[in-house]
Protein backbone atom coordinates (compact mmCIF):
# COMPACT_ATOMS: atom_id res chain seq x y z
CA UNK A 1 0.00 0.00 0.00
CA UNK A 2 1.30 3.66 -0.58
CA UNK A 3 1.61 5.87 1.73
CA UNK A 4 0.12 9.37 1.29
CA UNK A 5 1.65 12.24 2.53
CA UNK A 6 -0.29 15.85 2.04
CA UNK A 7 1.71 18.89 3.27
CA UNK A 8 -0.31 21.93 3.98
CA UNK A 9 1.95 24.93 3.37
CA UNK A 10 1.00 28.54 4.77
CA UNK A 11 3.56 31.14 3.75
CA UNK A 12 4.69 34.70 3.65
CA UNK A 13 7.66 34.95 1.68
CA UNK A 14 7.64 31.42 0.07
CA UNK A 15 10.54 29.76 2.88
CA UNK A 16 7.66 27.30 3.97
CA UNK A 17 6.85 26.21 0.16
CA UNK A 18 11.21 25.76 -0.09
CA UNK A 19 10.87 23.46 2.68
CA UNK A 20 7.49 21.48 1.59
CA UNK A 21 9.44 21.09 -2.04
CA UNK A 22 12.46 19.83 -0.17
CA UNK A 23 10.35 17.38 1.62
CA UNK A 24 8.47 16.13 -1.35
CA UNK A 25 11.80 15.10 -3.02
CA UNK A 26 13.20 13.48 -0.16
CA UNK A 27 9.71 11.30 0.46
CA UNK A 28 8.82 11.13 -3.01
CA UNK A 29 9.26 7.43 -3.69
CA UNK A 30 7.64 4.51 -5.02
CA UNK A 31 6.31 3.60 -1.50
CA UNK A 32 5.37 7.23 -0.85
CA UNK A 33 2.94 9.74 -2.86
CA UNK A 34 3.67 13.30 -1.83
CA UNK A 35 1.01 16.33 -2.64
CA UNK A 36 2.19 20.02 -1.57
CA UNK A 37 -1.09 22.28 -1.30
CA UNK A 38 -0.76 25.85 -0.42
CA UNK A 39 -3.24 26.70 2.38
CA UNK A 40 -4.44 29.40 -0.19
CA UNK A 41 -8.48 28.85 -0.20
CA UNK A 42 -8.44 25.34 1.27
CA UNK A 43 -11.12 24.72 4.51
CA UNK A 44 -11.69 22.15 7.34
CA UNK A 45 -12.50 19.54 4.43
CA UNK A 46 -9.37 19.18 3.49
CA UNK A 47 -8.56 17.13 6.58
CA UNK A 48 -10.81 14.16 4.82
CA UNK A 49 -8.36 13.43 2.05
CA UNK A 50 -6.54 9.85 2.75
CA UNK A 51 -3.44 10.44 3.84
CA UNK A 52 -0.76 11.64 6.87
CA UNK A 53 -1.32 15.60 6.96
CA UNK A 54 2.37 17.95 7.61
CA UNK A 55 1.57 21.27 8.25
CA UNK A 56 5.01 23.72 7.17
CA UNK A 57 3.92 27.10 7.83
CA UNK A 58 5.88 30.00 8.91
CA UNK A 59 4.57 32.55 11.47
CA UNK A 60 3.72 35.89 10.76
CA UNK A 61 3.46 39.31 12.78
CA UNK A 62 2.47 39.07 16.18
CA UNK A 63 2.95 35.34 16.15
CA UNK A 64 -0.08 35.27 13.63
CA UNK A 65 -0.52 32.39 10.81
CA UNK A 66 0.54 33.54 7.22
CA UNK A 67 -2.05 35.39 5.34
CA UNK A 68 -2.48 32.80 3.14
CA UNK A 69 -3.52 29.79 6.54
CA UNK A 70 -5.60 32.06 8.13
CA UNK A 71 -9.10 30.99 5.93
CA UNK A 72 -8.50 27.64 6.79
CA UNK A 73 -7.48 28.12 10.55
CA UNK A 74 -10.43 30.14 10.63
CA UNK A 75 -12.95 27.37 9.15
CA UNK A 76 -11.37 24.88 11.61
CA UNK A 77 -12.20 27.05 15.15
CA UNK A 78 -15.70 27.84 13.45
CA UNK A 79 -16.71 24.09 12.04
CA UNK A 80 -15.47 22.50 14.73
CA UNK A 81 -14.78 18.91 12.75
CA UNK A 82 -14.18 15.56 14.47
CA UNK A 83 -10.63 15.10 13.27
CA UNK A 84 -9.81 11.88 15.60
CA UNK A 85 -9.16 9.86 12.73
CA UNK A 86 -6.39 12.30 11.28
CA UNK A 87 -2.80 11.67 11.92
CA UNK A 88 -0.46 15.07 11.03
CA UNK A 89 2.85 16.53 11.66
CA UNK A 90 4.10 20.13 12.52
CA UNK A 91 7.06 21.90 11.04
CA UNK A 92 6.76 25.30 11.86
CA UNK A 93 9.01 28.32 10.96
CA UNK A 94 9.97 31.04 13.47
CA UNK A 95 12.64 33.49 14.37
CA UNK A 96 14.10 33.21 18.11
CA UNK A 97 14.35 36.68 17.93
CA UNK A 98 10.54 37.14 18.61
CA UNK A 99 10.89 35.04 21.94
CA UNK A 100 7.17 35.67 22.64
CA UNK A 101 5.77 34.40 19.60
CA UNK A 102 8.37 32.16 18.61
CA UNK A 103 6.60 29.74 16.31
CA UNK A 104 3.59 30.43 16.91
CA UNK A 105 2.22 29.53 13.60
CA UNK A 106 3.26 26.07 14.03
CA UNK A 107 1.91 26.59 17.82
CA UNK A 108 -1.42 27.75 16.24
CA UNK A 109 -2.47 24.68 14.53
CA UNK A 110 -1.11 22.20 16.08
CA UNK A 111 -2.82 23.24 19.66
CA UNK A 112 -6.01 23.38 17.61
CA UNK A 113 -5.72 19.97 15.74
CA UNK A 114 -5.18 18.62 19.15
CA UNK A 115 -8.22 19.79 20.50
CA UNK A 116 -10.56 18.77 17.50
CA UNK A 117 -8.80 15.21 18.25
CA UNK A 118 -6.08 14.43 15.58
CA UNK A 119 -3.04 12.69 16.58
CA UNK A 120 0.29 14.06 16.01
CA UNK A 121 2.95 11.85 14.86
CA UNK A 122 6.53 12.87 16.42
CA UNK A 123 7.02 16.35 17.86
CA UNK A 124 6.47 19.54 16.65
CA UNK A 125 9.66 20.97 14.77
CA UNK A 126 10.51 24.10 15.44
CA UNK A 127 12.97 25.97 13.10
CA UNK A 128 14.37 28.98 13.93
CA UNK A 129 15.84 31.45 11.32
CA UNK A 130 18.31 33.03 13.72
CA UNK A 131 19.85 29.63 14.09
CA UNK A 132 22.18 30.10 11.42
CA UNK A 133 20.84 26.37 10.25
CA UNK A 134 18.35 26.76 6.68
CA UNK A 135 15.02 25.92 7.17
CA UNK A 136 15.51 23.19 4.23
CA UNK A 137 18.89 21.85 5.94
CA UNK A 138 17.02 21.19 9.08
CA UNK A 139 14.25 19.41 7.08
CA UNK A 140 16.22 17.08 5.50
CA UNK A 141 17.93 16.41 8.75
CA UNK A 142 14.16 15.33 10.29
CA UNK A 143 12.25 14.11 7.40
CA UNK A 144 13.80 10.41 7.62
CA UNK A 145 13.02 10.07 11.18
CA UNK A 146 9.35 11.43 11.17
CA UNK A 147 8.71 9.05 8.11
CA UNK A 148 10.34 6.03 9.62
CA UNK A 149 7.28 7.40 12.78
CA UNK A 150 4.84 7.45 10.58
CA UNK A 151 5.54 4.29 9.14
CA UNK A 152 6.07 2.50 13.05
CA UNK A 153 2.48 4.75 14.03
CA UNK A 154 0.22 5.14 10.80
CA UNK A 155 0.88 2.11 8.16
CA UNK A 156 1.90 -0.19 11.05
CA UNK A 157 -1.56 0.03 12.65
CA UNK A 158 -3.59 0.34 9.53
Amino acid sequence: MKLKIIILVGTMTGTAQLVAQELELIWDADDVAVETLLMDNLDASVFDREGVILVCTSTYGQGDVPDNAKKLLDDLRSTRPDLSAVRYGVFGLGDRTYAETFNFGGKRFDELLQELGAQRVGERIQHDASSGVLPEEKAEEWAGEWLAEVRERVVAAA
